[in-house]
């Protein structure tokens, strides 16, 4: 594949998955990377942004329309609804609306890469087979995930283009004004815990705190997002991308603490989402205090997504090895991820 015509679209551009992904084929230095999102964003050196409204099939075919290089297509958007139904019609309009308006002008398309996740094997409706693999059936219906794949399969029939589905856990990495940042949660609810003379108390489920988990980092996600895009092996297959070890909180959570300066007490059952709503003035005389960037309250708190994960009191995780019997094998130790993600937000002066 020559340099001058690997051309990336990343949709989702700002979202945890799509900026990392972003970030990573920029270091590489032989992708011309195109980011869409409704916010657009700073252009440098090979790495441009389109903001662009994805549920809106004019909007899309107007601004898309004279992206004729693109060769790769990486969808990473989201939007979020109150109920799974709800998640149906906008998740899939926006892939439809994107695909539809590049495929027919971008005659070098060589893969479209669907991000999916657990939701795929039902793992967000309650206990559901573990380790999940990728041959699992499917679950009863309504599934966004599920959807956006069986059109791309559709579409893809008889196509010179091939697609691949990649099915990670919760996506950890740095991004501001995600719906979905597990990372950024713990980060704010311990800093504001410390600021307020808490201890760190696990706010989840009583039956949460030991059960088995494993999560994804955003900067592992993203060489896998590429490897199976590229290697003509992962045309057409999904997979299953993890870190490769398994936690509990009940393990995790003091190391957490420790990393804060934090003791821990007992757990206690609590909706994030309803004790940490009136928090907003605390966070600005924290910022002030501290000399924080001025990050509003509501980009850095994903309250309800936490809320969602905290809730898991049962065993979450997938088998990763059809990644690895395709040739990836890399892999993250989910402790180290952490601190490491804890330590940028302070760099970034997003945490004191």
């Amino acid at each position: 594949m020559s340099t001058k015509n690997k051309v990336a679209l990343v949709v989702g551009a700002q979202g945890v998955i799509g900026r990392n992904l972003i970030t990573h084929l920029a270091a590489l230095g032989d992708w011309d990377v195109i980011g869409l999102s409704r916010r657009g964003g700073a252009s440098a050196g090979r790495v441009r942004y389109v903001e662009v409204d994805l549920l809106d099939r004019d909007d899309c075919r107007e601004k898309l329309g004279g992206l004729t290089q693109v060769t790769h297509l990486f969808y990473a958007a989201y939007q979020d609804r109150p109920t799974w139904a709800e998640l149906v019609p906008p998740n899939l309009a926006m892939l439809v609306n994107v695909v539809e308006a590049v495929e027919p002008i971008a005659p070098g398309l060589r893969h479209v890469s669907l991000m999916q996740g657990y939701k795929v094997y039902g793992a967000h409706l309650g206990p559901f087979k573990t380790p999940a693999r990728e041959t699992d059936a499917h679950h009863m219906p309504p599934e966004f995930n599920v959807d956006q794949q069986a059109f791309l399969e559709s579409r893809q029939k008889g196509k010179a283009w091939s697609w691949s589905a990649i099915r990670p856990s919760v996506v950890c990495g740095f991004a501001l004004g995600n719906p979905m940042n597990l990372a950024m949660v713990i980060a704010v609810y311990a800093a504001i815990s410390k600021e307020l003379g808490l201890p760190l108390r696990f706010p989840g489920k009583p039956g949460a705190y030991d059960k088995l988990l494993e999560m994804t980092d955003a900067e592992l996600l993203a060489k896998a997002t590429l490897w199976a895009a590229t290697d003509e092996r992962c045309a057409n297959q999904a997979f299953n991308i993890n870190n490769g070890d398994l936690f509990r909180w009940s393990e995790l959570w003091p190391k957490i603490a420790r990393f804060f300066d934090l003791e821990v007490a007992p757990p206690l059952p609590m909706s994030l989402d309803v004790v940490m709503a009136d928090k907003e003035p605390l966070w600005k005389a924290m910022q002030e205090k501290h000399g924080l960037e001025r990050h509003a309250y509501k980009d850095v708190s994903s309250w309800r997504f936490g809320d969602f994960v905290f809730s898991w009191d049962y065993d979450m995780f997938a088998d990763g090895s059809k990644a690895r019997r395709f040739g990836f094998h890399e892999y993250v130790e989910t402790e180290a991820m952490f601190l490491r993600i804890f330590a940028d937000f302070r760099r970034r002066g997003v945490i004191p």
